[in-house]
């Protein structure tokens, strides 16, 4: 191995590093002496209540864990966005779960709770897996409930996706395990089956307070909506559990009983690990941005056996396209390469940048992958379309455009991975979170924006110039140097990865070794869901 090698592997392991850092701090929520305190009323924490119900040492995948991070600082912080949210097994089958935290505000909800929760239910929805609900939460979080309550992507979507998923045969099962007020009563009661844990349990749509100023009425919080009161009056709740681990075993023998699925069909051999060494992925990602390197080599890495079966490899080289397997899942991949590469005419093409040719292949690869019924992994490394009059005038933004069409309309499953760049238009055609892949996560190495910081700071930098000497300043080299440092700083926090997942534009950041996993799980959960509708592009400018 060569010395660049050698400064990348250590690179890239201290992104990994910090990335296991930050994650082992927000496990703990609202922090170790609150979870003392939950612990205290006989009551398991979120996380503790999903690996109780899981199968004990089955796979999982934990879906925006890094939610609403170095958000809501004037709040006191949302880790996790207060809810925990996972994919895994409970008695051999596969479902999500949505366990909201109480040890972060009560488990209230924050707007970015609201957007992981509709995204654990849009994962639901498009896989027909069965949800469980383990509800422990104060309702909104009032300060801010200008910005979760009323709108179409707002917290009122979960009950109307509530009755949707009922319409489509998706169960769901919610458990009440602390309190579930106000709006929020609904979920539970909107769920195919409804469990409530005696004494720690509570659903009311207003508490014994507002009762007592509303109506002038004088009540507990136990007799107004205790698991006596709904399991034994009212009828509300199907269940009345004695405590956490009761609700959570009941939870495990109505999932035990739930009927088999109609798979989609896609195809699977015995599963093989890579032949080449995935950890060399390490080394093999440059730590600049900016710096080439061969994607082949990494897909190598993350295929069964290392087998990879190229489509069109001397066409549009600065797209990858071609067939392999990942965990025994047949795959389809399209994959930015980041070498320089020649052409046949003697040409030199950018890696990174899509050009007419490859965008071309990319199209006509997808369609086939719609064809064969083969899920498709798109790897991003992508600084964008390839710009200049050559371009422009062979019809950059018509292929271009074609590509985004055949993305858009593709009815297999897409599964995308951010290696390195998404910049720009590029990220739309490769997959990006607006083009509806299954799961979208990204390594430590990833950067998402428009452009780059490099790029985007300089542009940044011509207009800031241009505003302060109209106003009579003198601009000196050294001024120009801080304005531009000051600029960079502010937009490279922007393109981090961490900054994407905080806001949910991306389901994770994963070490790379993990991205079989994610990938496989995600094609078991899409084969859950037959296909239900015929490829169709459309229009088309040929």
């Amino acid at each position: 191995m060569d010395i660049n090698f050698n400064k990348n592997e250590d690179h890239n392991k201290l992104l990994l590093s910090d990335l296991k850092s930050k994650f082992n701090k927000l496990q703990l929520g609202g922090g170790k002496s609150r979870i003392e305190k939950h612990h205290a009323k006989g009551k398991m924490t979120a996380r503790e209540r999903i690996a109780y119900l899981f199968d004990e040492g089955t796979p999982s995948i934990e879906i925006a864990a890094f939610a609403g991070d170095d958000m809501y600082s004037d709040h006191g912080g949302c880790p996790s966005g207060g809810v925990v949210v996972k994919i895994g097994y409970i008695k051999k089958k596969m479902c999500i779960v949505v366990a909201n935290d109480a040890t972060v505000k009560a488990g209230a909800w924050f707007p970015i709770t609201g957007k992981k929760n509709l995204r654990a239910q849009e994962i639901a929805i498009e896989n027909k897996l069965p949800i469980i609900y383990l509800v422990d939460s104060a309702g909104v979080y009032l300060p801010l409930q200008d910005e979760i309550f009323p709108d179409k992507e707002h917290f009122g979507r979960i009950f109307r996706n509530n009755a949707v998923m009922s319409s489509k045969g998706i169960t769901q099962i919610s458990a009440v395990m602390g309190s579930c007020v106000a709006g929020g009563a609904y979920l539970p009661i909107m769920s195919d089956e409804a469990l409530i844990v005696d004494k720690t349990g509570s659903i009311f749509l207003a508490g014994s307070y507002l009762v007592k100023a509303a109506i002038g009425e004088t009540i507990d919080n136990e007799t107004l909506g205790g698991a006596t009161t709904h399991c034994e009056i009212s009828g509300v709740t199907d269940y009345k559990a004695k405590n956490d681990k009761h609700a959570l075993d009941t939870i495990k023998n109505i999932v035990d009983k739930i009927g088999d699925y109609n798979p989609a069909g896609f195809n699977r051999a015995l599963p093989m690990k890579p032949k080449e060494n995935p950890e060399e992925i390490y080394g093999i990602i440059p730590k600049s941005r900016a710096d080439q390197y061969d994607m082949y080599e990494v897909i190598k890495r993350l295929v069964d056996n290392s087998d990879f079966e190229e489509y069109k490899a001397g066409y549009g080289q600065t797209l990858i396209t071609g067939y392999a397997r990942i965990d025994g899942w047949a795959v389809g991949f399209v994959a930015n390469q980041r070498k320089m590469v020649k052409t046949k005419k003697g040409e030199l093409q950018f890696g990174g940048v899509i050009y007419n040719d490859s965008a071309d292949k990319a199209t006509r690869f997808i369609a086939n992958c719609n064809q064969k019924k083969i899920p498709l992994v798109f790897l991003q490394d992508v600084t964008g379309f390839m710009v200049g009059s050559k371009s422009e005038h062979s019809g950059i933004i018509k292929d271009g455009a074609k590509m985004v069409n055949a993305v858009s309309n593709s009815v297999i499953p897409k599964f995308t991975v951010i290696v390195g760049n998404s910049y720009g238009a590029g990220n739309y055609a490769m997959c990006g979170k607006a083009y509806d892949p299954r799961l979208i996560v990204s390594w430590p190495s990833a950067e998402l924006a428009v452009m780059s910081g490099n790029s985007a700071a300089k542009v940044l930098l011509q207009i800031e110039k241009a505003t302060l000497e109209k106003r009579g300043e003198k601009i000196t080299p050294d001024k120009e140097e801080e304005l531009f440092n000051k600029i960079k700083a502010r937009y490279d926090n922007q393109v981090s990865p961490y900054y994407a997942a905080a806001r949910i534009w991306t389901d994770a950041i994963i070490d790379p070794l993990e991205t079989r996993k994610w990938l496989s799980l995600g094609i078991e959960a899409a084969n859950h869901a037959p296909i239900e509708r015929s490829f169709n592009m459309g229009v088309l400018q040929v």
